[in-house]
């Protein structure tokens, strides 16, 4: 049984990627090629964003935005210590610091009501993470950030394009949205890729110039920039996935409510979709005691599973002197008791229950 299935997706697509990846191959234009523009245009379009630009990853997507807002040395973001390093490196290597916020315990998201207390007159950005497809509670978060002089808002929303937030989708909730293309993502290439979506057209500006190594126009350097450029052949996979993307986002939406129920009859614990919001389900996450025993059982029945995260950031040799290592009880509680189960567009139903029934037997010992 495969974590993730990739294949199954790839033979359901197979004309259209192959079409798309000869289209390319006949035209030759493997940088800034016309699909970027089209993959852009159709992204804008579906996410209800002014501004697509992609970019080289997710990762280079929180460095441009941060880049676009003058982030620098002495500055401070605000973010989660639950999540991928990205989130937190990319603060780090501009020169800024990050300060942690804790997470709720139910959903793994931001605990919103823990920000406000960590703004001072050096934050410059709040970077709230969308964890496991389900967006943070961007309203209150955009509201606090409105309180304290209109901070800018970079949802990191690696793992949550696609996902709906009170009738708006996620990346088109704050000053910008960063999400990623990396392969296991809900809407994935078959590299790296990522993007930046904003409805400020000076902002898009910025990013377009910083993508290309700062460049108003060619060999014009109007500002320090970086290669950050999403190659033509990644935009053109992704624009033959978007064929079939509703009907997976459907499918991931079907396949979480299933497991949900299933495992409430079994008394299991998993991570809490608010009634507001949906998830996309980058990953299907539940809380288990003793996780490398049960991740053990599961294995002996050929039943993969993951853990993000087993380390906070708080806990990392990188970053632990940003804070105290006992400041952030929830994140460090869930890092020890989060474990992701197969979740993917294709997996059967019957096979959701057979997770589910092996689960519950692993956890029984």
């Amino acid at each position: 049984m495969p974590f993730v299935d990739l294949k199954t997706q790839y033979q359901a697509l197979k004309p259209q990627i192959l079409k798309r990846i000869d289209d390319v191959l006949e035209h030759g234009q493997y940088i800034m090629g016309p699909e970027v523009r089209q993959l852009e245009e159709r992204l804008e379009a579906y996410s209800g964003a002014r501004h697509c630009i992609s970019c080289a990853s997710g990762t280079e997507a929180l460095l441009m935005s941060l880049m676009a807002l003058g982030v620098g040395p002495g500055d401070e973001v605000i973010t989660t210590p639950f999540t991928f390093a990205a989130t937190a490196e990319m603060i780090v290597l501009i020169g800024a610091k990050p300060v942690f916020v804790d997470i709720e315990p139910d959903t793994c998201n931001i605990d919103v009501a823990q920000i406000e207390a960590k703004i001072t007159s050096r934050t410059r950005a709040i970077m709230p993470v969308s964890l496991y497809g389900q967006v943070a509670d961007m309203d209150e978060i955009n509201a606090i950030a409105a309180r304290y002089g209109n901070i800018p808002v970079i949802e990191d929303a690696a793992q949550s394009f696609g996902a709906d937030y009170k009738g708006r989708k996620s990346c088109n909730l704050s000053t910008f949205g960063c999400t990623s293309f990396f392969p296991s993502k809900p809407l994935g290439c078959y590299g790296d890729g990522g993007a930046i979506f904003t409805n400020d057209d000076a902002l898009a500006q910025v990013c377009r110039e910083i993508r290309v190594h700062g460049q108003s126009r060619r060999y014009v350097h109007t500002r320090v920039g970086l290669g950050g450029r999403m190659d033509t052949l990644q935009c053109a996979i992704v624009l033959a996935k978007l064929e079939r993307f509703e009907w997976e986002i459907g499918r991931r939406l079907e396949i979480g409510a299933l497991y949900n129920a299933t495992l409430e009859s079994f008394g299991i614990p998993f991570v809490r979709q608010r009634l507001d919001r949906n998830s996309v389900f980058a990953q299907y996450t539940v809380f288990v005691d003793d996780r490398e025993a049960v991740q053990g059982r599961l294995k002996s029945e050929g039943i993969p599973s993951a853990v993000h995260y087993p380390i906070p950031l708080n806990l990392q040799p990188a970053y632990a002197h940003l804070c105290r290592p006992d400041g952030m009880p929830n994140a460090t509680e869930a890092a020890k008791r989060v474990m992701s189960l197969p979740m993917h567009a294709d997996l059967p139903a019957e096979e959701v229950g057979r997770i589910a029934s092996a689960l519950s037997r692993a956890i029984a010992g």
